[in-house]
């Protein structure tokens, strides 16, 4: 396992998602963590919203039942989303921060980020809440979660410290990526969608984090060994079998190939297939590999 540096958080290279928890079997939960520690994922991304809260409760029991020390693992969470609209306010942050660490049975969050920007937000009311959050020692680096350049610039102007910014990213929806191939081109990949939202992360030090990894549309569903895909799947498996790992991890190879130092949020509740994708920080795919896959998945080149 690989791993980088998120405000001074050593976080793994394949983040563990835990959106899908809730209602889940409390030792498949337990099985998921034992097969990610054993990998060497030791990042766990969580938000308030998945379950209603449920997810993070299953986790926290987990957690507790298997007495892993708090320091081997890395949690991280968002907040922001509630029911018809986004809140970042002051209070709310700290509710949420409250709320997600009790129910993970911790007395502090590695990593919160702003799960979606707010257009009510203030930047200076954020800082307030960022300041007492890590002054309380309750959250050691903050980050954001969809959010622009612009709207990153903002935070750093009332003097917060943007680690991480959590965008969905994939082969089959790459616009960070397309946009910068197809910069001055007379094409739709080069419209400017992300306003240069890669090359300001890597220039600030800013760790994005893919969610969605093996995800096509808006999470309309996995493309690997999706038979409405044949030329990206086969691409994939001539891979898999060179390097000897599964299609997917490949494709989250594809992720972590990038040189701005990537991380990806996978979300299985497989524990073996949590497994197999970490596997994907064994492969170092060639620049014609990498490219290959881009191809494949339908994307021109100018």
């Amino acid at each position: 396992m690989n791993y980088v540096d998120v405000g001074g958080v050593r976080s793994s290279k394949v983040v563990i998602g835990g959106m899908r928890y809730a209602g889940k079997p409390l030792r498949q939960i337990e099985e998921i963590i034992i097969e990610a520690l054993k990998a060497g994922a030791n990042t766990f991304d969580h938000a308030d919203i998945y379950g209603k809260g449920d997810s993070e409760t299953v986790f926290g029991l987990a957690m507790k039942d298997l007495e892993i020390p708090r320091e081997s693992l890395v949690l991280q969470t968002k907040c922001g989303i509630c029911d018809g609209y986004y809140d970042l306010s002051r209070e709310h942050i700290l509710a949420s921060v409250e709320n997600s660490a009790k129910r993970m049975n911790t007395d502090y969050l590695d990593i919160l980020l702003l799960h979606r920007p707010d257009s009510l937000m203030e930047p200076d009311e954020i800082y307030e809440a960022f300041d007492v959050l890590q002054s309380e020692g309750k959250v050691r680096a903050f980050g954001v979660s969809n959010f622009s350049p612009a709207q990153i610039e903002m935070m750093r102007s009332a003097g917060i410290r943007v680690s991480a910014n959590q965008v969905q990213l994939s082969l089959m929806h790459s616009p960070i990526i397309d946009e910068g191939l197809s910069f001055n081109m007379e094409n739709a990949e080069g419209l400017g969608r992300t306003q240069g939202l890669l090359e300001y992360c890597r220039k600030n030090k800013i760790v994005l984090q893919a969610w969605s990894p093996l995800a096509y549309g808006f999470i309309e569903g996995v493309f690997v060994g999706n038979e409405s895909f044949p030329a990206l799947n086969a691409e994939l498996f001539r891979l898999a079998e060179k390097y000897s790992v599964t299609p997917a991890a490949i494709a989250i190879a594809w992720i972590l190939r990038h040189p701005a130092g990537m991380q990806a949020v996978v979300g299985s509740t497989s524990p073996e297939r949590i497994g197999e994708l970490c596997k994907a920080t064994d492969v170092t795919l060639t620049r014609e590999e990498w490219y290959a896959l881009y191809r494949a998945a339908g994307k021109r080149l100018p």
